[in-house]
């Protein structure tokens, strides 16, 4: 489908105005979508910057914070958020690698599952992908319950901060927490609007961010100590051991740097996914850690007085808190508290995206019940609108968990940055085994220091499957047990019934997509599908 606007403006035909963000002849993009068994069913709507905008703000490493400041410190004290967050930025970096290899050389919305596909042993393909798309799935609907969560309590904080006889109650913050939820699931039903909003939420989070670093620390009335901030370790949790402390401790920094698939299900939404996608995702991680480490060092030096104040709040926010006992003002306190929940409604959105593309695409290999209805785009709105219906709808079912148990609703918290690092390593596992030289790399790939990072990834999935499912704290109860292991049994048992029931015989996997292309493929020279 020639364009004769391209030729007049000296373009060479193929090419791409990115000004614009429209293909100037043959939707490049959409063929190589075709050769994947896939139609263009979304349009190319995002720029690096939106997509960019969409992972920075669910991954949004300095929000994950603020909203886990002093319960990380009760685990291992400033030392723990402080060196945790160069360990895990760290092992971010390896884990964004080993992603943005498989994005630039698969670059499909599916992401880990359709990598997983393509990748594994032919006898297994089908029940990798399956197993893969369903973790990946119920680790974004984790994710999304744990910052509606985060917003709730913000709410709710804010007030009782205003009214100091307001007492705060469970069923206070359930309802801030579906509020959020309902709120932010509007912002996703218009897909013209979705790369503005991703760009306005970038802008808002980093704009926060840098309100707040200057502020706090230049008001408070006295500043802690150095050896406090990088060398003093505290251990509240009744384990002996210090290093258990500290592991138990990491949940919380981990939960900062969780959801780097992001930018991979937006790989349909973007022209030459195979290099932006990457782009999004590295820079995600290097936003992270640079905003993280100054806010918690800004933070931590600005703590007045007793840090056990802080944790013991009212209003159960301990970052409002240490606002209102560094500016000594209510009002000041809340407009920073404020600033925080519009970056994490900001993440409430971008979740909400993630979550409805791994649906959706899923839905489209018939990965999940329902499939008939969760794999349509509305033509009008051009958003897999039933994909983001019900994904929103079940994170509204699963806050109802929070009026039964908070602890049983935390150790979700930790499932979701579990059940993600398992919908990674399947894929690399697959990768390993078929051999990284036997696949066709594409522009972004690493060599052997990708390797090295798919070894760190596999390694540091085991150790957090065995160790974040410790108990919280000594003595064990009830009420302070980490429940996440029936979390996990509750997921593998839901996977493993519809698979005996309907998912072994319908999934659509590699060697029925491979049968689909020469058909996809007409369809998609014939409409031109540049979108």
């Amino acid at each position: 489908m020639a364009d004769t606007d391209s030729k007049e403006m000296g373009q060479p035909e193929g090419t791409i105005d990115y000004e614009k963000g429209v293909a100037s002849s043959i939707d490049e993009d959409a063929m190589k979508l075709a050769e994947m068994g896939y139609t263009q069913d979304m349009k190319r709507n995002f720029s690096v910057w939106s997509v960019l905008g969409v992972g920075f703000s669910l991954t949004n490493s300095w929000f994950g914070i603020s909203a886990a400041l002093i319960t990380g410190i009760n685990s291992g004290g400033p030392l723990l958020i402080i060196y945790g967050i160069m360990l895990i930025a760290l092992i971010s970096t390896c884990v964004g690698i080993s992603l943005s290899e498989l994005a630039s050389a698969f670059p499909n919305a599916g992401g880990q599952y359709f990598w997983a596909n393509e990748l594994a042993p032919k006898k297994y393909a089908n029940f990798a992908s399956y197993l893969t798309g369903w973790f990946a799935w119920w680790g974004s609907i984790f994710t999304s319950a744990s910052v509606a969560l985060a917003m709730g309590s913000a709410l709710v904080g804010c007030w009782q901060l205003g009214h100091p006889d307001f007492v705060i109650q469970t069923w206070h913050t359930f309802v801030a927490y579906q509020i959020a939820n309902i709120f932010c699931f509007f912002f996703n039903c218009y897909g013209k609007t979705l790369p503005t909003v991703a760009k306005v939420t970038l802008w808002t989070s980093l704009i926060s961010f840098t309100v707040i670093l200057i502020t706090v620390p230049s008001v408070a009335p006295t500043h802690q100590h150095a050896k406090f901030v990088f060398a003093t370790f505290i251990n509240n949790t009744g384990w002996a051991e210090g290093g258990i402390a500290f592991i138990v401790g990491l949940v919380n920094t981990n939960w900062s740097f969780a959801c780097l698939d992001a930018a991979t299900h937006l790989a349909e939404e973007v022209h030459q996914p195979e290099r932006m996608v990457p782009i999004a995702i590295m820079g995600t991680v290097a936003i992270g850690f640079v905003t993280s480490w100054f806010f918690s060092m800004s933070m931590f030096f600005s703590i007045v007085g007793d840090f056990s104040n802080i944790a013991a709040t009212a209003t159960y926010v301990p970052v409002l808190e240490l606002f209102y006992q560094a500016l000594r003002n209510k009002a000041g306190a809340i407009f920073l508290e404020v600033l925080i929940i519009a970056t994490g409604l900001g993440c409430l959105i971008a979740s909400h995206t993630w979550q409805s593309r791994l649906c959706w695409s899923f839905a489209r290999d018939r990965g999940l019940p329902g499939h008939k209805w969760l794999s349509r785009v509305d033509p009008k709105l051009d958003v897999p609108l039933w994909a983001h219906f019900v994904s929103c709808v079940i994170v509204a079912i699963v806050g109802c968990l929070y009026l039964a148990s908070l602890t049983a609703f935390n150790s979700m918290i930790t499932a979701c940055i579990v059940l993600l690092y398992i919908s990674y390593a399947i894929p690399i596992i697959c990768l390993l085994i078929k051999g990284r030289s036997n696949i066709k790399p594409g522009p972004f790939w690493l060599g052997k220091f990708g390797l090295v990072a798919n070894c760190v990834l596999l390694i540091w999935t085991l150790f957090t499957l065995i160790m974040y499912s410790f108990p919280y704290a000594k003595p064990v109860k009830a009420s302070n047990m980490n429940y996440v292991s029936a979390v996990y049994g509750v997921v593998t048992m839901i996977m493993a019934v519809d698979w005996l029931v309907r998912g072994r015989k319908s999934f659509r996997g590699v060697g029925e997509r491979k049968s689909d292309v020469t058909e996809v493929l007409r369809r998609t020279s014939v409409t031109g599908s540049v979108r």
